[in-house]
């Protein structure tokens, strides 16, 4: 990404090692994968024996934490998108 006069901070630290587009969407997507997988599956299947050895996350806090940082990047990436910040 190309910081410029008119880069908010917030998006610079988002993306301040990523250099392109690619880089950028490939943290959104698995920052929401990993947000999919801290969801607590173990409440809801909590007889299923594999979903227990899978997901180990029982709580929701890091389903907190990781939803807003996904929203962060996503916003983020179309704010970079939107004012063509990406190296060519």
């Amino acid at each position: 990404m190309q910081k410029t006069d008119k880069t908010p901070l917030w998006v610079f630290l988002a993306f301040s090692s990523i250099e392109t587009r690619k880089g950028a969407l490939i943290l959104v997507w698995s920052s929401l994968l990993f947000s999919l997988y801290c969801v607590p599956w173990v409440e809801w299947f909590h007889e299923v024996e594999w979903v227990k050895l899978l997901f180990l996350i029982d709580d929701w806090s890091w389903v907190a934490m990781m939803l807003p940082m996904t929203f962060w990047y996503w916003l983020s990436l179309r704010w970079v998108d939107k004012h063509l910040g990406w190296s060519n």
